[in-house]
C-alpha cells in the first residue's frame, strides 16, 4: 500500500509504543506517524528503539516494561516532550522457547512471560489513564493475539494465558472508562511475519506448516497488515469502538475447515 492512501487522521496526537523497535511496534510507529502522530517509542533495545524513533521523527525512551518506573518514566517522558497521551500501545511480549507445553514449561519462565506479557501491560495502562483522565479522551490498543481465544494443541501455555489475560483486561477497562472518554481494545494479531516468529519456524519448518494450514488466506499477517488496524483503533474512525476483541488473524478464528 502506497503512502498515498494515508490520511492524516492521527494529525498531532501522541502516541506511545512500547516493544517499538521491531516488529509490530515498529510497522506501527511508521503506519501512525505518516498519518500525523508523534511517535514515543519504549523499548529494552536502544539500538533498535532509538533507530525506530529517529526514523520517525520521534522520542526513545528506554524502557523495561516489567519495570513500573520505567513505564511511568515513558508516559511522562511522553507528557513533558509532547504535552498530551492520546494513544498508548502496550505492545511489548515475548514468546521465548521455555515457554512450552505445561507438563514442560518451569515456573520461573511461566512468571518471565506474564511479567512481560501480562504485568506489562497492567503498568502501562495504569500510568496511561490518568493522563487520558485529564484530557477526557484517549485511545488505549492493548496487544493479546488469537490465542486468547483459541486452543492450540502446539502449547505455549504461558503466553497463551498472558494473551487471554491481556483481553480480559482490556475489557474491563473499556467498560470501566468508556464514560470518561477513553477508549480500551484489545488487538489480536493472528501469526505474523516478524522476526520472532521467523526464527521459531526457520529452527521447525514442520511446525510453521502445522499453523499454516489453519490459516483461510494460506499466509501469515505482514507487520503493516497489523499496523493499519492499530491505527484504525487509535483514530476516531473507532470512536465507538471499546472493550473489543478486535481480531485482524486472516480467517482463523472462523474457520472449521480451510481450503486446499
Amino acid at each position: 500500500m502506497g503512502n498515498g492512501s494515508i490520511g492524516n487522521r492521527l494529525q498531532d496526537r501522541v502516541a506511545v509504543i512500547t516493544g517499538g523497535g521491531s516488529g509490530i511496534g515498529r510497522a506501527a510507529a511508521r503506519r501512525l506517524a505518516a498519518e500525523g502522530a508523534r511517535v514515543v517509542i519504549g523499548d529494552l533495545s536502544p539500538e533498535t528503539g532509538k533507530a525506530a524513533a529517529d526514523e520517525v521523527g520521534g522520542l526513545f525512551a528506554r524502557c523495561d516494561v516489567t519495570s513500573e518506573a520505567d513505564v511511568e518514566n515513558l508516559f511522562q517522558a511522553a507528557f513533558e516532550a509532547y504535552g498530551s497521551v492520546d494513544v498508548a500501545f502496550n505492545n511489548a511480549g515475548i514468546s521465548p522457547p521455555d515457554d512450552d507445553s505445561i507438563l514442560v514449561t518451569g515456573v520461573d519462565a511461566w512468571r518471565r512471560v506474564q511479567e512481560v506479557n501480562l504485568t506489562s501491560v497492567y503498568y502501562c495502562c495504569k500510568h496511561a489513564i490518568p493522563y487520558m483522565q485529564r484530557q477526557g479522551k484517549g485511545s488505549i490498543i492493548n496487544t493479546a493475539s488469537f490465542v486468547a481465544l483459541l486452543g492450540a494443541a502446539t502449547s505455549q501455555i504461558s503466553y497463551t494465558a498472558s494473551k487471554g489475560a491481556v483481553l480480559a483486561m482490556s475489557r474491563e477497562l473499556g467498560v470501566q472508562f468508556a464514560r470518561e472518554g477513553i477508549r480500551v481494545n484489545a488487538l489480536c494479531p493472528g501469526p505474523v511475519n516478524t522476526p520472532l516468529l521467523r526464527e521459531l519456524f526457520a529452527k521447525d519448518p514442520e511446525r510453521a506448516q502445522r499453523r499454516l494450514v489453519h490459516i483461510p488466506m494460506g499466509r501469515f499477517a505482514e507487520p503493516e497488515e497489523i499496523a493499519a488496524a492499530v491505527a484504525f483503533l487509535a483514530s476516531d474512525d473507532s470512536s465507538f469502538m471499546t472493550a473489543s476483541t478486535f481480531l485482524v488473524d486472516g480467517g482463523i478464528s472462523g474457520a472449521y475447515v480451510t481450503p486446499l
